[in-house]
């Protein structure tokens, strides 16, 4: 009986210890092994593994996307002003081929000395050389590429295994008093941003309503000098027409002009031939024949006949 509960109890203590070294590696993580503090080469994949209870102990690290929230960052301006940056939120993961080395260089806390120290530092860095209105204000959207930068440069070089995806920064809390000057000054400094705005609207309108005079004086002097070319081509055409009909009646008469003269110089040609030694002695004798009986025998009519064509002896 004693040997049977002996082994009984060999039996559940056997089973006490693998159920012991038995663990599970979840999804999106691998686990990594120490040995009486020594951490073991191998690296296990997500499923269930089985380690030597009391001698071996396991980690899971986590190789996907994952957000560190580093929190209360107090940091001192250049002006002396002191503001903390309630929530920085750092986006990374953990290369898997890289897990082991990182855990060996840097323990499972890796991220401690790398996003939640590295930001403090950097943070500090960044406000001890910027005034508060460059941290509030005008440099605030920078500060999230500046650190995400840093931190990137930082792990590249001495801690490869951890990978910077982005980096997100809320705005800073700002002292009561300090706060209550700044909205006052930001007040002022946007009511002075109206008031200039404002101006250059003034300025646009004024300049629109002088381009707009200026538009229509030269649509007007337009106008005016079109209606003066018309007038004048008016007037041209009047000039020509009159020219026209000028040309016209001095042609007319000239051409009575010349009709006259060419009736006249016939008449005188009619007259000329009126006039002839033969003309005038045939009208002699015509008159001396109405006048005077007159018998010349038998050569009357030759005689008649040579005169009838002009032959007078």
């Amino acid at each position: 009986m004693e040997i049977l509960a002996f082994l009984g109890l060999v039996c559940v203590l056997a089973a006490i210890i693998v159920a012991k070294g038995v663990h599970s590696i979840h999804e999106g993580h691998v686990g990594v092994y120490w040995r009486a503090g020594a951490l073991k080469p191998e690296v296990t994949e997500p499923g269930m593994h089985w380690m030597m209870p009391l001698l071996d102990n396991y980690a899971e690290l986590q190789v996907t996307l994952q957000t560190d929230y580093v929190s209360n960052i107090p940091c001192g301006t250049s002006s002396g002003v002191v503001i903390t940056f309630g929530r920085i939120e750092v986006v990374n993961r953990l290369r898997k081929s890289l897990a082991h080395e990182t855990v060996a260089n840097y323990t499972t806390s890796y991220d401690k000395l790398w996003i939640f120290d590295k930001v403090h530092h950097e943070i500090n860095q960044f406000c001890s050389s910027h005034t508060l209105n460059e941290v509030v204000i005008s440099h605030f959207s920078d500060i999230d590429e500046i650190l995400a930068e840093r931190l990137k440069v930082d792990c590249q070089e001495y801690a490869p295994g951890i990978e910077i995806i982005a980096v997100r920064v809320t705005k800073p809390e700002i002292p009561e008093k300090i706060r209550r000057e700044f909205d006052l000054r930001e007040a002022n400094a946007a009511a002075l941003l109206v008031a200039e705005q404002r101006r250059k609207v003034v300025e646009a309108e004024s300049a629109t309503e002088a381009k707009k005079l200026e538009i229509e004086a030269k649509r007007d002097a337009d106008v005016a000098a079109i209606n003066s070319q018309k007038e004048v081509a008016q007037q041209k055409a009047e000039q020509e027409k009159e020219a026209i009909r000028d040309s016209i009646h001095l042609a007319h008469e000239k051409a009575i002009a010349d009709a006259e003269g060419y009736k006249l110089e016939k008449l005188a040609e009619v007259n000329n031939l009126l006039l002839s030694p033969k003309y005038l002695q045939l009208k002699m004798y015509e008159s001396i024949a109405q006048n005077t009986k007159v018998y010349f025998g038998e050569k009357i009519p030759t005689y008649l006949g040579n005169l009838a064509h002009g032959d007078v002896p």
